[in-house]
Formats: C-alpha cells, structure tokens, sequence
C-alpha cells in the first residue's frame, strides 16, 4: 500500500456555473485545500525531517502494521528517530523492529517468565540442557535489547526479576560456552548500559562460578560444569574427550571485562592462558582444528569450520584486538593468519559464481556452508580495514560476496527463510539437499553481516534484504503465543517447532533495529559485540594494563 493511499479521500471539485450552494462549496474547497495542506507539510516533514517519524507512527501505526505482517498490532511503544526504508515507503521500520520485540517479550512474559526460552505454541516455559537448572535465559539475553529500543518499563521488569532471582547457587551442569556468552555476556551490557549495579554484580558472582571449569592439566577449559561441586567434563560425542575451539575460544572478551570490573586479574589470565597453548601447537595448512584435548594439550579429530564448533573462535581474535582500543597485537596477527589461511584453504567459489566457505576433514573439502557460517561475511568486513593496505579492498569484496551468498540460501526457499545448513555440489548451489538441513531456528548470522554490510558500504541493498527477511518472519514464524522456528523453508506452509529461542530476542531483533538505525547508535569505534551481540565498551589504552601484563 503506497503512503498515498493512507491519506484522506480528496475528490476534484467540479466547475459549476454559480448556483445558491456556490459559497457553501468555494468554503468546502478553500478548507479542503488547507487542510490538504496540512497534511502535504506533515509528510514532507516526516521524510525532510530527522524526529519526525513519530509523526506518523502513531497516526497510521495499525495500517502499517497490518500492511507489514497482515496482524492487529499488539502494543506500540516507540523510540526516538525512527528510521524509514526507502524500498518500503511509508513503513517505519525501527517501528516495526520494536513492535517484533514487544510482541516477543509480551508473550513471553505472560506465558514463560522465569523460563530460560517460550514455547509460543505451546504458550509454556522451555529449557534445553545448556542451561541445567539455571533460569531466566531470555530475561538475561534480552536485557540490552530492551535497553536499546528503549523499553524501559520492560527493562525495569528484567532488572527486578534478576536482582530477585537470579541464582546461582544451585546443583546445576551448564554449558560454560551458552552461559557466559548470553549470561555473562548479557549482564556486562547491561551493566555498561544502564550503569545497574546489580549487573555488574552478578556478572562477576557468575564469572567466578565458572573458573573451577578451567582446573585442567592445559588450563583449556571443560565445556561442562556443576556450579555446585565445580566438577567438569567434556562433550561425551567431542573427538576423543576433547574440548571445541568456538567454546574456549570464546571466553576472552568477557572474562576480560570481568577482569576489568572486578580487579582480579585472574579472569584475564585464564584465557590469556589459552593463546599460550595454541601458540605452542602446529597448525595443519595454518589452520585450527575444532578439537583439543584438555588433558593431552594435542588437536583431536582435524575437522576445521568456520561454522558450528569454530566460528566464534575467529570472531573473537579480531574483536580482542578491537576490543582493547587497538592494543592486542597478538591478538590481530592471530586473526589475520588464520584469514589467510582460511581464504587459501577453504574458501570457494561455485560455477554460479557465489562465494562460500567449504569445511575441511582432514585435508579433504565438504562443500557444505552453514548459516552459522554466514556470521563471516560481517567479521570480515569489521576487519578489513586492519588488515594490510592493500588487503583492505579485496577483504571488502569478499565480505560482499558472502552476504549475497547467504542471501542467495534465503532467497532459493519457499519461506525467504535461510535452511541451517546449504551445499554446493551434486548440481546444487546455496540450497539444502538433506532433511535434517533444511529448519530455520531465527538465527541472527545473516542478519548480522546484513547489519555491519550496511554499516560499512551505506549499499540500501542490505536493508532491503533486512526488509526481506523482517516480512518473512511475520508471515512464517508468528504465531498468537510469540515467534517460532520452522522444520522446512522449503515448504509451502511451515511446521513450527514451538520454541522461541533467547538468541531471537537478543540478535536477531537487535540486528534488524541497528541496520535500520544510524550509525552513531552504538558506533563501532566505540563498542564491540560479544557473539551473542551483547555491546561491550572498547576498553580504552589507559586501562589494558592487565592484559599487556599478561602477555
């Protein structure tokens, strides 16, 4: 529905000789023509000006929103200058990002609060294994993201809610990966946002509940751990007892802050500790298998992704070194090396031309790109500009190449929903051949590189690709109780898996709202993501002297 179309009715008057009615109709026109006026001024205003999109957001709010997803609006809280996508005139679509969040957390809140995640099918509480008994998983990981679009009421919620319940102190086996980077990750951001220090409180209480899971003969830590007894273990399918280089590999830029924080420095050497080991270990081809052993300090099974099991390893060695205002040398010569040698080994291009990111099994390729893998396209672009001089235009172009590949695995589904998991081989490009590959979980990854796309070029094709991805959404995943995954994008009618993950609440939404926002919100220069998309500050030169120390 074009914007025209919500403005009032406006008929031409016809020319008429004068008649008794004359003055009556030359009045009705005049005021007519003031008050088309009038509203001619209010949308030049709202697209001239830079508030103005309150303007019409709260005028015409239900028919946008029923235009976008084809639903009665739920609520409609609303933050300040809202943004306006050009390639979807007339719909506000900061707006529209909030209302997602509202209806999430609403639904949430009425069904499953206190739950780690929603059953919005359901309309009940959710837990995996990753937590144990630990609650309030959604509430923790979705703390910022409420902060950010300025839902305070709902922000004040969250913060009594942790401030009252949030415990620790409990005979639980979690995941130390899944709880620092949405627990741990989540307080500090929300510390740092809101100055809370309730916050900052428990994340320090949280952070020294998981060093016992470091009490190893390398120092590598366990994936698992009892908060109660601080007893640990690995994975019982990791390769040969092993521990999983995207889990300890991504501790550093938290327990960092933790360090910070706190003033101990031993949460800074933990994973300082961790380079150390890998610094002493052979890469196969420069590159770092997803398997170590804790125990032995020797790679396990040589299975190299940029995916699931390795992805944030590599994310968080160019964001330690951005993290530190710059500092971290060791940290950015690890993070380019391994770019390398990621570009030569496994980087490819199709017959199609889409560029993808292959898997490697001891020396041989799997042409498979996961959408946990579409996460690179953003990190490389974040980097690019780091990298040698004449690195910076080619590691740009590469980052372009994979979000349009990504989007490709988006665009080639029924849904416009991107499968978990897509192939290049057998005939096929950017598609899911396997039926265990083809669910979507409202995974944030290709939104993300959307998000540093956009921040970074200004190309509106990435915000239109957002658009894309904000509609299908609506049309696929909301259901009356929240937003759920689905079993097949390649079906014509989806198959909800009745969960509504934490992680939809505290990236996916967060991304879609930044990439329709300026860029001085939370600008890069100032703040860096945690693989969760908790912004945590960029720790100023001044205060690195832990980590220098450490080195």
């Amino acid at each position: 529905m074009p914007v025209a179309s919500l403005l009032p009715f406006t008929a031409t008057p016809n020319r008429k000789s004068a008649s008794p009615t004359s003055f009556r109709l030359t009045e009705k026109f005049i005021l007519l023509l003031v008050f088309s006026g009038f509203i001619t001024l209010c949308f030049g205003a709202i697209f001239f000006l830079p508030d103005s999109s309150k303007l019409l957001s709260g005028v015409f709010f239900r028919s946008l929103w029923v235009q976008v997803s084809g639903n009665e609006p739920q609520t409609a809280p609303w933050a300040p200058q809202h943004k306006w996508l050009p390639t979807a005139p007339g719909v506000c679509s900061r707006c529209v990002c909030v209302c997602m969040m509202q209806f999430s957390w609403d639904n949430y809140k009425r069904y499953a609060w206190g739950s780690n995640e929603l059953r919005p099918i359901s309309k009940q509480g959710h837990s995996s294994n990753l937590f144990g008994s630990l609650k309030g998983a959604t509430i923790v990981d979705a703390l910022d993201t409420l902060y950010i679009m300025e839902m305070y009421d709902e922000f004040e919620a969250a913060t009594e809610w942790v401030e009252s319940n949030l415990d620790f102190n409990m005979n639980a086996e979690i995941s130390v990966f899944e709880v620092n980077i949405r627990f741990v990750g989540g307080l500090l951001s929300a510390y740092y946002l809101s100055g809370k220090e309730v916050f900052r409180r428990k994340a320090v209480e949280l952070g020294e509940k998981l060093l016992p899971a470091f009490k190893t003969p390398t120092g590598i830590p366990w994936a698992l751990l009892n908060l109660k007894s601080g007893i640990g273990r690995n994975w019982p399918w990791a390769s040969g007892g092993s521990s999983i280089l995207a889990e300890y590999g991504t501790l550093h830029l938290e327990f960092m802050h933790l360090s910070e924080l706190s003033g101990r420095p031993d949460f800074a050497e933990k994973v300082m500790n961790i380079r150390k080991v890998l610094n002493r270990l052979d890469k196969p081809q420069g590159l770092y298998p997803n398997y170590l052993n804790p125990n032995s300090g020797q790679w396990g099974q040589h299975h190299v992704s940029v995916g699931g099991l390795g992805d944030s390893f590599y994310e968080y060695l160019l964001k330690a070194w951005l993290m530190s205002d710059k500092t971290d040398e060791e940290g950015k010569k690890l993070y380019y090396d391994a770019l390398q040698a990621i570009e030569k080994n496994l980087i490819r291009k199709s017959s199609g031309g889409l560029t993808y990111i292959a898997e490697w099994k001891g020396g041989l390729l799997e042409h498979k790109m996961g959408h946990l893998t579409c996460f690179a396209g953003g990190m490389i672009a974040l980097g690019a500009d780091g990298g040698p001089d004449d690195k910076t235009g080619h590691q740009m172009e590469l980052a372009a190449e994979i979000a349009r590949t990504c989007h490709e695995s988006y665009a080639r589904t029924s849904m416009k929903l991107g499968p978990e998991a897509f192939r290049f081989d057998g005939g096929v490009e950017a598609i899911a051949t396997r039926q265990n590959e083809k669910y979507f979980i409202l995974r944030p990854e290709v939104i993300e590189t959307y998000m540093y796309m956009w921040r970074f070029t200004h190309d509106p094709k990435y915000r239109q690709w957002g658009w894309e991805a904000v509609q299908a959404l609506e049309k696929y995943c909301r259901v009356e109780g929240g937003y759920s995954g689905v079993r097949d994008v390649y079906a014509n009618t989806p198959n909800h898996d009745d969960v509504q993950q934490s992680f939809y609440l505290a990236e996916t939404l967060k991304y879609l709202y930044l990439l329709f926002s300026d860029d001085d919100h939370l600008p890069f220069e100032h703040w860096v993501f945690n693989t969760e998309a908790h912004p945590l500050p960029v720790i100023k030169k001044q205060n690195v002297e832990i980590a220098n120390h450490l080195k």
